[in-house]
This record gives C-alpha cells, structure tokens and sequence, in this order.
C-alpha cells in the first residue's frame, strides 16, 4: 500500500514543519513548492496516500492541483489548507472533491488523525477489492466470486504481496482461476498502469516458445522479414504471467532463468542487450516440486519463482462459493444468449454442490451456459445441468468408504474420523506436506493438527 504524500505549501518553515511531522510517523513526503512542481510530480503518474495542498500557491492555486491528482487517480484524498479567512475557497474546493480541509495554523495532531484515518480507509478498500463487483469492474480485472474461508486466505495473500515486486507462483489445478488471480495481483500493484501481458506455455511448442517470449531481429530465421518484440518486452515496466510454465522444456526453462537473474536478454538473432523490468507471476498445475525431484524441471528456476507459492483451492473444497458463481453465470449468460432474467431452482443447489468439478469453475461456467439454452421459463433446474449420472452414485461412493456397523452414534463418529483423514490428506498433499500451511488452510492449530496425524497415522502419506 502506498504510504507517500505529495506536501505542496510555499512557505518554506511550515513545509519542514509538516514534513518532520509525516515523517515522525512513517509516512513518506515528497514536498514541492508551487502548482508546477506539484503537476510535474503527479504527471509521473506516481501513486500517493493522499494530496495535501495549500490553496495559495505560487504560480497558480491549490484548486489546479486538486484538480489534477484527482483527474490522475480518482480515488486519492486530498486535503487542502487554508487561512481562516479562505472558507469560502475552501468549500469551493469541497465541492470540487477535496477529502478534508485544514485551518492555518495547521494542527500537526489534527493532521495526523487525517493521514491515519485516510490510511486505514485504503487498507480497507484493498482488502475488499478482490471480492466487490463495484471495484473488480472498476479497476478492470474479472471479478472474483465468493466468500469461503479458502478464497479469503488466498485473497489476503494476493494483498500483501501485489504492493511489492516479488516473484509470484500461483499453483492449482486447471480451471481454478489461477489467471484471475494473476490479473489481481497486477492490479493491485504500482505496475497497474503499465502491460499486463500473459503466456500460455503449454499451448506453444519450444521450438516457438523462444521467439515468443524474447522476439526476434529481422532475417533470424526464414520468413523472419522484420523485427518483432517478444513478450518480456511487450511487458516492461509491467508484469509477465508464465501460465502453465510446468509445461516448458528444459532449454527454454534455462533461458528464462538467465533473464530472471540478469534481467536483460537478446533477441532470436540479435546481439544487442535489452534489460526488461518485468515482474513475473508464474502459474501451474503440475506439482512444481515433483517435477523438480524427476528432473522435468530446472531446481534453480524452481527457487527463483517459489518466492511467494500461493495455492488456489478447487471448487470442490469450497463449495459454500458454487450457488454464488452458479448465480454469476446464469446472470451473464442470460444477457449473452438474449434470454433475459435466468435463475437457479431451489433443487439444483444440491445437485450443483454434490458435484465434484474436476474441471472446477471452467466446468461449471460451462454446465451453466448449456444449462442456460435448455432451460424453459427462465429457471435452471436439475434435469438442464446433466449432472445426474455423479450424484445418482452417491450412496454407493458413501457405502464404499464407511463402516456402517453398530449404532448411528458409532457410524456417526467413524464417519467423522474419515472425513477428517481425507480433508487432512488432501490438504497436505496440496502443500507437499507443509503441515505450517496446512493448520491454517484447516483452521486448526499446528499442534492439534500434528496429534491428529499421529492419531490417523498419516505422517508416512504426507
């Protein structure tokens, strides 16, 4: 979260004073002292907390650089300082979106509670920003649907790390909405005004794959009739998403990784250096660390992308999140197919909950889109989802794995015990056995949970 104030006051004794008090507690200052410096400095498109201006300045007034913060970021605060005897100013600028307004002398606690009450405002607003429609719509990102414990977790990590320029590696399988998540964390960086470029790399051979991401000079190779930027450069100054890099070869992997450390690459069939300030966000979902240990994958390269490992959860561990995406894409998909209004029966909930989604939120946008042409009168129902066939065979799945000998209270408690082993299982497995990551995905705490894998006798499986 940006922490910086752009200070715009003339007189040379109050801007030290403001600024020593900012600073005191923690707060960055860029002081300037007219309207120009204040304009060149918001041209810069640099990102700041909030705008603290007085309203007589030299070489213009405090309204022009109100007007030009809030025209470069509509959303940053600003406060204008005025003399008792400039109210009237004061409301003008009120009206024209000032956040607050200071009387001179200005009060440095006064100022403070401002900054701080400002601070917390946008901690909250980031935190938010990942599951309101209003703000994903707003800062151009699909919106990112869902309330589970799981998708909170992953959303409050996305967060922390969009501010910094960290290596990313978004693991999961496909289909969970790794490239949303990606976007995310562009979004919520200070890259956010520059490319956001993405990579299949599954979808493209090696023998293309360089030419892809580095570009090539003009007659590299034959049909190589001019120059073509590749991809880390398309992406300067912004962020480059590797999805599905699991899939690279070994000698494209080495590649990358030379850029990665070096941050500077040649084109196919060139010779001049170009540095690339790119970050990387990297996706896949193939267990990085296995392919590591089988030698499908560079260690080094491994080490250099698991700098921030972030595991978004199938749908079918968060299924309280299934009726509100279920609902998201009946929406849409109503106004696509010119059907109007579309809504979900009652009775399909279960159904749609019962499923397990091996192709998780992919399948089920798909199951509603084609439930969405075979419905009639406007409402989903059990017979559009075609999901029958899964949950038909649940009592038989359930028989499978339960001892249902003695009483329902005996039944009730071995059944208990599986599914506590199979949630544990599957969650250890998700983090290579990370029993850190585990406890907090589970909700429990590391000691409880190491007592019920020495109970359960899962230590050897994880």
């Amino acid at each position: 979260m940006a922490n910086r104030i752009l200070l715009v006051e003339d007189k040379e004794s109050l801007r030290q004073m403001l600024v020593e008090t900012l600073e005191r507690e923690g707060f960055e200052v860029d002081p300037v002292r007219g309207v120009s410096d204040a304009l060149a400095r918001i041209k810069k498109r640099e990102r700041y907390l909030a705008v603290l201006t007085d309203l007589k300045l030299p070489g213009g007034s405090g309204i022009e650089v109100l007007q030009a913060a809030r025209e470069a970021d509509s959303d940053v605060p600003v406060i204008v300082m005025t003399a008792f005897g400039s109210i009237e100013t004061a409301v003008e600028a009120m009206k024209k979106g000032a956040s607050e307004f200071l009387a001179k002398p200005v009060d440095p606690d006064l100022l403070i509670l401002l900054v701080k009450r400002i601070q917390e405002e946008r901690r909250i607003y980031l935190e938010n920003i990942l599951l309101k429609e209003e703000y994903a719509a707003k800062l151009g990102f699909p919106q990112i649907i869902g309330e589970s414990s799981l998708l909170r977790a992953v959303s409050d990590q996305i967060q922390r790390v969009a501010p910094t320029d960290a290596t990313v590696l978004l693991m999961g399988e496909s289909g969970t909405g790794k490239e949303l998540f990606a976007r995310a964390v562009h979004r919520l960086s200070h890259r956010k005004e520059r490319s956001f470029v993405a990579i299949n790399c599954a979808a493209i051979p090696d023998t293309l794959m360089e030419n892809e991401l580095f570009g090539h000079e003009r007659g590299a190779y034959t049909g190589a009739a001019g120059r073509t930027m590749g991809k880390f450069e398309l992406a300067d100054g912004g962020s480059l998403f590797l999805d599905e890099i699991g899939e690279l070869g070994l000698g494209v992997q080495s590649k990358i990784l030379r850029v990665l450390q070096e941050r500077t690459f040649e084109r196919v069939g060139g010779t001049t250096s170009i540095t690339s300030d790119v970050r990387i966000i990297a996706a896949s979902n193939k267990d990085l660390d296995e392919a590591v240990k089988k030698k499908q994958f560079r260690e080094d390269l491994f080490f250099r992308l698991n700098v921030f490992p972030v595991v978004v959860p199938p749908l079918r561990m968060r299924k309280g999140d299934i009726p509100p995406l279920a609902n998201h894409f009946a929406k849409k998909f109503g106004k696509e197919l010119g059907r109007g209004e579309i809504t979900i029966h009652a009775d399909a909930y279960p159904v749609l909950q019962d499923y397990s989604w091996p192709g998780n939120i992919r399948e089920l946008e798909n199951c509603i889109e084609r439930a969405a042409i075979l419905c009639e009168g406007g409402t989903i129902r059990p017979r559009d989802l075609n999901l029958r066939v899964e949950t038909s065979n649940r009592d038989d799945q359930l028989r499978g794995c339960l001892d249902l000998d003695g009483s329902l209270l005996e039944v009730g408690q071995k059944a208990a015990v599986v599914a506590e082993k199979i949630k544990i299982l599957d969650v250890l497995r998700r983090v290579n056995g990370n029993k850190s990551k585990a406890a907090e995905i589970l909700e429990v705490s590391y000691r409880i949970l190491l007592a019920k894998t020495k109970d359960y006798g899962l230590d050897s499986d994880s």
